[in-house]
């Protein structure tokens, strides 16, 4: 091979063709991109050589699955795939069984080469443009992808890549969840000792998408559903620039599904489970008290000891509606009322709130609207009495906001499925939504023949 492969460069480089280019190249980058092609120019006989190689090696016909008869050879017939180094070229040998049994065609090259008989584009080139359309629509992917490669391929065809890898991907999770529903446990993945030794958050919350609201017409008005998002994340701790200590994520994992909070629960448990949430030292759930999560919260996690914190934000939003109720929102005293109890709340003296809003709650002075609007506020945070220990929290290195999952929605959902004119079908979305999925939690390459057959996404987003 390096003999060969010596060969071509020499027989190559001495194209006067090559030569002229090399010399008129006036700046750097347009000699890198001289040489690019000259590379892949050298890539494509090199392929071609080492396929019709093997394609010449002795073969051991099987029998046929019909009959029993053992296949005969009918010579060679000729391939051609589109590939990063452009479009290959050989001959292989097929073999078939004398009596012509239906279904007994067979390519032992092809299966060695993980590749199917209708398949037209190799592999690297269908991860590459997947790998783009996660991040970007369709038709600026058939863009970048002529532009990084010289592949020319159209948005429709990178549409088709997302479905048929997003199929692969929603069967892998079907797979999982029919597991999980009949007992049967992910197995953990396997963390440093730095990692293990973390605290394992997770949070829940949910965005909303637009839809079609025709599955296979772009007619009528918006519908918009949605999305629940389930982080989970190790949290480690760090200090900024200013010397003040925060808390960063690590090995982070995301489920989303379009669907309720049923939905949700067993997806999020499942990657709880893989993420060590047995085994954890400290397991965290963080949301903003909706009942739906709150109930998933109080199902699954509860009883295994997890420690639930209600969003510090969301908890100041429901004082201030306590505070507009007793003293007129629009006035300084209502302003100054909150911003005491809500320093009280966030420094450590949760029960002194409750206390406050019971007392509020049942002032004569005030009116029945007003007493049942701060009753409301009052009978909401006694019910999350051990999820507002702000200080507690603090002190432990647990968070007080669901900062983490809002921004898992932003990057999951938002980025890419929020963009200006964009309507999703349920099928589109749950496809390429699957991908999102696999590459955040570092199971893309899972979808691909050979998952070391494009390397720069061999490394994890979250490693």
């Amino acid at each position: 091979m390096i003999t060969r492969l010596e060969g071509l460069m020499a027989e190559d480089l001495d194209c006067p063709s090559y030569y002229s280019k090399l010399e008129t190249a006036s700046s750097l980058v347009a000699l890198v991109w001289v040489a690019w092609g000259i590379g892949l120019e050298l890539a494509r006989p090199v392929v071609e050589g080492e396929l019709t190689r093997r394609a010449k090696l002795p073969t051991q016909w099987p029998s046929c699955p019909h009959c029993g008869t053992r296949l005969n050879s009918r010579g060679f017939q000729q391939r051609s795939m589109l590939t990063l180094v452009g479009r290959v070229n050989w001959s292989r040998r097929v073999g078939r069984c004398p009596l012509k049994c239906p279904g007994s065609l067979y390519v032992p090259l092809d299966e060695l080469l993980l590749i199917k008989p209708d398949q037209k584009t190799s592999d690297e080139v269908v991860k590459l443009g997947c790998l783009l359309a996660i991040f970007v629509p369709f038709e600026i992917t058939s863009h970048l992808l002529s532009q990084l490669t010289g592949i020319k391929v159209c948005a429709q065809t990178i549409a088709n890549w997302i479905t048929q890898k997003g199929r692969l991907a929603t069967s892998q999770r079907a797979e999982e969840l029919t597991g999980f529903s009949q007992g049967e446990s992910p197995s953990p993945e396997q963390l440093s000792d730095e990692f293990q030794s973390m605290a394992l958050a997770i949070a829940g919350d949910g965005v909303m998408v637009p839809f079609r609201p025709q599955e296979k017409s772009p007619s009528g008005a918006t519908q918009w559903r949605e999305i629940k998002v389930g982080i989970i994340a190790r949290l480690g701790a760090y200090v900024t620039r200013e010397g003040k200590p925060a808390t960063r994520l690590h090995n982070r994992r995301l489920v989303g599904v379009l669907g309720n909070i049923h939905d949700l629960a067993p997806r999020l448990m499942v990657e709880a489970l893989r993420s060590g949430l047995q085994t954890a030292s400290k397991v965290v759930w963080l949301s903003d008290g909706a009942v739906g999560f709150g109930n998933l919260y109080y199902q699954f996690l509860e009883p295994l000891n997890v420690v639930g914190v209600l969003d510090f934000y969301h908890a100041a939003g429901h004082l201030w509606s306590a505070a507009a109720a007793y003293k007129d929102g629009r006035t300084r005293a209502a302003k100054d009322w909150f911003k005491h109890w809500r320093h009280e709340l966030r420094h450590g003296n949760s029960i002194g709130v409750i206390s406050e809003l019971n007392t509020r709650a049942n002032s004569p002075s005030l009116k029945a609207s007003q007493r049942q609007s701060i009753r409301r506020v009052h009978d909401y945070f006694k019910a999350h009495e051990k999820h507002i220990t702000y200080q507690a929290f603090e002190e432990q290195g647990i968070p007080r906001g669901s900062g983490m999952v809002e921004s898992a929605c932003k990057w999951l959902i938002q980025q890419r499925f929020k963009g200006v004119g964009m309507r999703w079908s349920s099928e589109g979305f749950n496809h390429l939504l699957h991908l999102r999925l696999a590459w955040v939690n570092s199971r893309f390459d899972d979808l691909f023949s050979d998952g070391s057959c494009f390397s720069p996404s061999n490394s994890s987003p979250n490693s």
